[in-house]
């Protein structure tokens, strides 16, 4: 089972499960692809706070990641499936006939003993894990690790979970829908990767707790209402009769929905249908 629940002894067990982690073979990442991830604080070289919500956790080494998936021609085989605490998506270990290892966002089919390759040659319907330009797939695949600028590398579509489908290829350009319900058309020379990620079940993690959160380095979040008039323009006021304003950010930015994306942004065009947001969080397509 993935997701693991234990007895509720305390208040905390009660409201929170864990990862069963079952899918990974190893706990000892390769080290001639780990660097070390120097933590912040969320402050600059002053050592003033210019990123809230920072600070803590655990010590982490940084994966190096094959996002673009070059080496073309040359088939790999998976040796591991491996944890990645820089991400919610599993990864997997893959060392090529040449021998060079790298690391890969790990699908959800994938596993120990797999081979796979990247190029305009690599099979399209045996082996999930290929990667290839988007004009050579099918309509209708589902993908991931997604590139919005051939050779870039892949940018969408890379958490826990996530598949986009292609829905279309005409003129140069192939039409993809995001997880999210956005339709977006790029390039079709970008690159993406056969089926969906893996680790789907992450959504499901029940924290239970604060101090599961700071280990994770995320420190607490204060409603601007408790906070003192100096501190947030929310703050201050005598109970509810002391009056108020519309919700607004630390900054007096107004936070009822308004339109953040730079208008000026040319990336505009190549979108057909932007997603919309209910109430509830939930993303739905727009209705025309």
């Amino acid at each position: 089972m993935p997701i693991k629940i234990y007895k509720p002894t305390t208040a905390a067990r009660r409201n929170s499960n864990v990862n069963a982690y079952s899918e990974l073979t190893t706990d000892k990442p390769e080290k001639s692809l780990i660097v070390r991830r120097k933590k912040t604080g969320g402050r600059n070289h002053t050592g003033w706070i210019t990123c809230r919500h920072i600070g803590g956790g655990n010590k982490q080494f940084y994966r190096k990641m094959d996002f673009k998936r070059t080496k073309d021609g040359i088939k790999a085989t998976v040796k591991t499936i491996e944890y990645d605490p820089n991400r919610t998506v599993y990864i997997a270990l893959v060392e090529y006939a040449d021998g060079e290892k790298r690391y890969i966002l790990a699908p959800a089919a994938i596993k120990v003993g797999d081979v796979i390759e990247s190029g305009t040659n690599a099979d399209i319907e045996k082996t999930v894990g290929n990667a290839m330009p988007l004009e050579i797939l099918p309509v209708g695949m589902e993908i991931h690790n997604i590139e919005a600028i051939p050779g870039q590398g892949g940018k969408l579509c890379r958490s826990a979970g996530s598949v986009a489908r292609l829905i279309g290829k005409d003129n140069g350009l192939a039409t993809i829908q995001l997880p999210s319900g956005e339709v977006r058309q790029i390039h079709w020379k970008c690159r993406a990767t056969i089926g969906q990620l893996g680790n789907p079940d992450w959504i499901n993690i029940r924290w239970g707790k604060a101090g599961r959160t700071r280990n994770r380095g995320i420190r607490p979040t204060v409603r601007g209402v408790a906070q003192n008039p100096v501190s947030h323009p929310l703050g201050g006021g005598e109970g509810r009769s002391g009056g108020g304003r519309h919700p607004v950010s630390k900054w007096g930015v107004s936070a009822k929905g308004g339109k953040t994306r730079n208008p000026r942004k040319n990336s505009s065009s190549k979108i057909i249908r932007r997603r919309m947001t209910t109430r509830y969080g939930e993303s739905v397509l727009k209705r025309k």
